[in-house]
């Protein structure tokens, strides 16, 4: 029965995840500044190490993003089950 909820539930939170990203990108203009100077840093962290170090720089940052995503999807589950929660106690269900 989770399995089943699990894969129902993985697309729809996948969809609502890509649009607040792509709302973030349209209306944040404070993330959109961030997230460029971050890019800027990260590439000139990533230009000035030595050849031997840049396959574990892409491992941290593969990692980074991995745990960015995990911790993005456990998030929004989180705020669409309380609103989901909030929308079935307004509904006498």
């Amino acid at each position: 029965m989770i399995n089943a909820l699990e894969s129902f539930t993985e697309p729809l939170i996948r969809i609502r995840l890509e649009l607040l990203f792509a709302e973030l990108l349209e209306y944040h203009t404070e993330y959109n500044q961030l997230s460029s100077e971050t890019d800027r840093y990260f590439r000139t962290l990533r230009e000035a190490l030595p050849d031997q170090l840049q396959h574990t720089v892409f491992l941290y940052e593969d990692a980074q993003i991995s745990l960015q995503s995990i911790l993005e999807r456990s998030i929004q589950g989180f705020k669409d089950a309380l609103q989901l929660f909030s929308e079935l106690k307004n509904s006498n269900i």
